[in-house]
């Protein structure tokens, strides 16, 4: 008698796996960033973006260390735009400020240029750069005062350097850095005061200074 053979059974193979490589993430460069900033600054523009959402996404576009990082910012917006060749606008490479037999005051959350000029003519100009978007690692403000005051706040952190020049004026600029704060950003000053006057200071928790109508005000009297 013939026995019946047995079942056949399929056995997988089981072929083990090479180990999966992590990628790398390719660290983004200051022209990337810059390319990243141009596309914001033109959405907005366009009317695709607020000013309050381009200062978001410029801070950090800024601070991004990978191309991965870059990606998200331009995400939400038409491919046309992503893939075309934007130059830098204004809103990121220059800023122009300006005060002329008047006060004019900039505070808040706002875009400062790589290169900001600040003129005050007969008047008062008051700048607050603690809360402010800086394009870059380095801003250059360009500061002019002529029979006319200039305050500046830069941020607790900022490493300045002193470029400008005073002529029958005043000039005040805090330039050394705070201890442990060396990669701060790199503020330079230019410009020249004449006749008039110049303030740079730091930003400091809980000083009158971080909001520099008020720190004009009290001092009103003394400058």
């Amino acid at each position: 008698m013939t026995s019946a053979p047995e079942e056949s059974r399929f056995v997988p193979v089981v072929v083990p796996s090479e180990p999966v490589e992590p990628v790398p993430q390719v660290r983004a460069s200051d022209a990337e960033r810059d390319e990243v900033a141009a596309v914001l600054s033109e959405a907005l523009a366009q009317g695709r973006l607020t000013s309050a959402e381009l200062a978001e996404r410029i801070d950090a576009t800024y601070a991004a260390k990978t191309r991965a990082d870059l990606v998200p910012l331009t995400a939400d917006l038409p491919d046309d735009l992503r893939t075309a060749q934007v130059s830098p606008v204004s809103a990121v490479e220059h800023q122009e400020l300006s005060a002329t037999f008047s006060k004019v005051i900039r505070s808040g959350r706002w875009v400062a240029g790589r290169h900001t000029t600040a003129n005050a003519r007969f008047g008062a100009l008051i700048v607050n750069l603690a809360e402010a978007v800086l394009p870059g690692r380095e801003i250059t403000l360009d500061i002019n005062a002529f029979c006319g005051k200039a305050i500046i706040t830069v941020p607790e952190n900022a490493r300045v350097i002193d470029e400008g020049g005073a002529l029958f004026g005043k000039r005040s600029v805090t330039g050394s850095t705070p201890e442990g704060q060396e990669d701060g950003p790199l503020i330079r000053i230019t410009g020249k005061s004449t006749f008039g006057k110049i303030v740079v200071h730091r930003s400091t928790p809980g000083d009158a200074a971080l909001n520099p109508a008020v720190w004009w005000w009290e001092n009103r009297h003394q400058r």
